[in-house]
């Protein structure tokens, strides 16, 4: 098959996934104009139309939902073409897509992207920034980065870093509204809620004495980590954030720890752990070189090296 071809297909695949000629332009770096052009070409070549297209919605046609799974066997196997190549070579090259958490890309990624860039030019990076859970198997993408609690599923783990979970609220509003001096003192405070990926309304504390489960009953709710961070920040109420967050904001002085003696866990005592998540098979070279560079940052965090994943399934990679 022409090697133009396999390109219309691409542009095909990631319109389909994208749902939009635009979005799709932004994550292969073309213009809209090319991938329109890309995708009549290839509805000229197969003889039948493959989007239903109005002013603000792209939609697959009958025929282009049966044409997308054989898009995507095609590129797979121009991609596993890529990585045998690569493999000879040394050479990473070719696009790496993953999604992470929203707060991640505040700085933190797009940072160590911008090296990642640099050490490898042929590579080319689509991140997709949301706190909502995304299986990478059935979005196509290389990984998922999830923090909290790891799952047992069929996907494969790779640890990046542990970290603990902490109170934390502004001092203004303690000032305001007094310091909680126990857990249960927390009912009479503005206590901030994250939703996203699910809502955990059961926050399960523990000290070096004690483990208490508390009801949280938020008075603000956000499906967002960095508006659960910006809203303690203000002094909105006291939020539940990662000691890799907020620590940095106490040296500053603009959090403080609440009840500070407890520490936030599962139900049965775990700590949290950042980790990618990705279907099962080998790791390319530009996909696994991106993800050590993730790693790199945490153990640069002053926190206990990365942990082996505890539940079945999500096995980490050397």
């Amino acid at each position: 098959m022409a090697l133009d071809m396999l390109g219309d297909f691409e542009a095909f695949a990631t319109v389909a996934r994208k749902r939009s000629f635009v979005a799709a332009a932004r994550s292969l770096g073309r213009s809209p104009s090319s991938l329109t052009r890309a995708v009549q070409a290839l509805e000229e070549s197969v003889g039948v139309k493959l989007f239903n297209r109005s002013s603000n919605a792209v939609s697959l046609t009958e025929a282009g939902e049966r044409l997308l799974p054989h898009a995507y066997k095609m590129l797979d196997l121009q991609r596993e073409a890529d990585e045998d190549l690569a493999g000879i070579s040394g050479q990473a090259y070719g696009w790496v897509r993953f999604s992470a958490p929203e707060f991640l890309g505040h700085g933190v990624l797009p940072r160590l992207i911008g090296q990642y860039g640099e050490r490898y030019p042929d590579v080319n990076v689509d991140g997709i920034f949301t706190d909502e859970t995304i299986d990478p198997a059935k979005s196509k993408l290389d990984f998922s980065i999830r923090g909290g609690y790891p799952q047992s599923s069929d996907l494969i783990g790779f640890p990046l870093w542990s970290y603990s979970r902490y109170l934390y609220a502004s001092p203004g509003y303690l000032e305001r509204r007094g310091t909680p001096d126990s857990i249960e003192a927390l009912e009479a405070h503005s206590l901030i809620l994250h939703t996203a990926p699910r809502i955990l309304k059961d926050w399960n504390f523990r000290s070096e004495t004690q483990a208490i489960s508390f009801r949280a009953d938020p008075k603000f709710r956000f499906n967002s980590g960095s508006a659960v961070f910006q809203a303690a920040l203000a002094g909105v109420g006291i939020a539940r954030l990662a000691d890799w967050v907020a620590e940095p904001e106490v040296e500053a002085g603009r959090l403080l720890r609440v009840c500070p003696e407890y520490m936030l866990t599962s139900s049965s005592g775990e700590s949290p752990q950042m980790h990618a998540v990705y279907p099962a098979g080998n790791l390319p070279l530009r996909v696994k070189s991106l993800l050590q560079m993730i790693r790199g940052f945490g153990e640069s965090l002053d926190r206990k090296p990365a942990l082996p994943l505890i539940k079945t399934g999500l096995q980490g990679m050397g």
